[in-house]
């Protein structure tokens, strides 16, 4: 049996298992899940269709814009990708508890490297997916070409996913050999991000529109010249789609060669480059690097500057930090989910959403605290609510502790409401000045977030007690069971029930349809309404949690 035969196999097989396991899920939460899924991508259908039908309205203008979009599109998603190769691949590359079972099989050390790049990008091919559909269909409703325009596109962007999540699984496997040991690798992801931003930042400065004619066209959608480069795999995915829905067959083909032989040339990159360095970085992984002693160091500033708390709340604080910190697939999630935030709040004057009418700013001011929300949504889900059950069959050392379990409760729940509060509150404060929204919006943007943020903290932590699992080792799987399907459907509601009524009242006034005393008291009693909700959120998960704990043998 060859190589990627025994790949083939094993992959077939997991999926097999993984079919069996999803029959056994209850049937309410498979439901809500699939009934999620559909009305998330109903709504990203309906605002790529109300962007395409705004956009119609510029005229001819629009026929310009129209046929960067696409390209533009996938260029964005192919940053997204790129980031996400880099951060996975090193998750299934050196993290991965598989790697060391597969180095002792007849296996040559190559083919493990590519098995795990494809790995890395089939983990990442769910997301573009989901994103992607939605977004073609309403194009091709709007550009009112065929259905095969759609299979065309979902056909191209495999080897477009390819080549993405090769760039990724290249960077981190010359990162990790060759970065020096005594350098950490957080400022080279750092200087990544930071160059990553001062291109976009540079792309969306202006367009240059046919021979001396110059088009302030970036004020529409910036970023277009960058897009249209042919020597970027999201203007050959564009120019091969649309070549095929117009019936250029040849053009068509010659872009889909060059996506489909690119693909293959970064998966030949990728076995070769994995053949000369996986070993020895996986080793040196293994091993640690020399940053140990300053790690150390910093670790004992943060200690002294927590002295003013008691011994054993800082020593749990102390914890879960070095855990954090020690995990890069922990830290660079965070790092991602609002890296990517914040270069879009600081690039809002670029889309001069603060020129737009009070009925515009208000629009985006409160869609930008759900999109904030929802990425607190999706970090109390992953990180804080399997944070008591990650401590495994070592718990019984908490509850023999010198503390109370209450304490070790709310010491989560504090570094949880503190970390995740300092950056969303700072972001949209943030994206509240660049719109120029007056002082009581941003008021109201700030708190909303704010009591999201101690919603979601105190339920993520009071059901991670509830119902703690110290059998489960796998972070997704703890997630996936019951309560963190409840404890994701209560945050999402919460955000709904915090955000729309402060929502729909601003929209009412910005559009005369209240008076100024009506409006007043709307904001009181929205306000009120907030701050009950969030103190029923908070308290009762965590007394629920602290109960639960306490009623337990160690």
């Amino acid at each position: 049996m060859g190589v990627s035969t025994a790949f083939a196999r094993k992959r077939l097989a997991y999926f097999v298992n993984g079919w069996r396991l999803f029959r056994r899920q209850p049937k309410l939460k498979v439901a809500f899940i699939l009934l999620f899924a559909l009305v998330c991508e109903a709504g990203l259908w309906a605002l790529f269709a109300e962007g395409f039908s705004f956009l119609e309205r510029f005229g001819g203008v629009a026929g310009m814009i129209m046929g960067r979009l696409f390209s533009l599109f996938y260029l964005g998603m192919g940053v997204m990708l790129v980031a996400s190769g880099v951060v996975t691949s090193f998750a299934t590359l050196y993290r991965s508890e598989e790697v060391p079972y597969l180095l002792v099989r007849p296996l040559p050390v190559s083919q493990i490297v590519v098995y795990k790049f494809y790995e890395s990008a089939y983990l990442a091919s769910w997301a573009f997916l989901f994103i992607v559909i939605p977004f073609v269909g309403a194009y091709a409703v709007q550009q009112r070409v065929s259905l095969l325009f759609a299979a065309w596109t979902l056909i191209y962007s495999i080897p477009f996913l390819v080549i993405c999540a090769g760039v990724g699984t290249l960077v981190i496997l010359a990162a990790v050999r060759w970065w020096p040991r005594r350098l950490n690798l957080k400022p080279l992801l750092a200087l990544t991000g930071l160059v990553l931003a001062w291109a976009v930042w540079r792309a969306t400065r202006s367009y240059e529109l046919g021979e001396g004619t110059r088009f302030a066209l970036t004020a529409l959608v910036p970023g277009m010249q960058l897009a249209g480069n042919l020597l970027l795999p999201s203007s050959w995915v564009a120019e091969g789609v649309h070549a095929l829905a117009r019936g250029e067959w040849w053009r068509g083909a010659l872009f889909g060669g060059v996506l489909f032989s690119s693909a293959a040339a970064i998966t030949i990159a990728v076995e070769i480059l994995g053949a000369c360095t996986f070993l020895t970085a996986w080793e040196r992984v293994g091993e640690g690097g020399g940053r140990g002693r300053r790690a150390a160091t910093l670790f004992r500033l943060l200690d002294r500057l927590l002295g003013f708390l008691p011994v054993d709340v800082r020593g749990l604080l102390m914890k879960d930090i070095r855990t954090f910190f020690r995990d890069p697939m922990q830290w660079s999630q965070v790092l991602i989910f609002f890296g990517l935030l914040g270069m879009y709040f600081v690039n809002l004057r670029t889309f001069h959403y603060d020129a737009y009418s009070p009925q515009w700013r208000n629009m985006v001011c409160f869609l930008n605290v759900f999109s904030v929300s929802a990425v607190l949504c999706s970090l109390g889900a992953r990180f804080v609510y399997p944070q008591l059950s990650l401590e495994g069959q070592g718990f019984w050392l908490l509850g023999l502790s010198p503390t109370s379990m209450r304490r070790v409760l709310l010491s989560k729940f504090a570094l949880a409401i503190v970390c995740t509060g300092a950056v969303s509150m700072l972001l949209i404060g943030l994206s509240s000045a660049m719109l120029k929204v007056d002082a009581l919006l941003m008021v109201v943007s700030v708190g909303v977030v704010g009591c999201i943020v101690a919603a979601i903290s105190g339920m993520s932590t009071g059901l991670g007690a509830i119902f703690l699992d110290l059998r489960e080792r796998n972070p997704a799987a703890i997630v996936g069971g019951f309560g963190g399907t409840v404890n994701l459907v209560l945050s999402l509601a919460f955000m709904l029930l915090a955000i729309m009524p402060f929502g729909l009242l601003f929209h009412l006034h910005v559009g005369g349809l209240v008076d100024a005393q009506f409006f007043r008291r709307g904001v009181f009693a929205c306000a009120a309404w907030n701050i009950l909700l969030t103190t029923a959120a908070t308290v009762i998960p965590l007394a629920l949690g602290i109960r639960s704990l306490r009623n337990r043998d160690y």
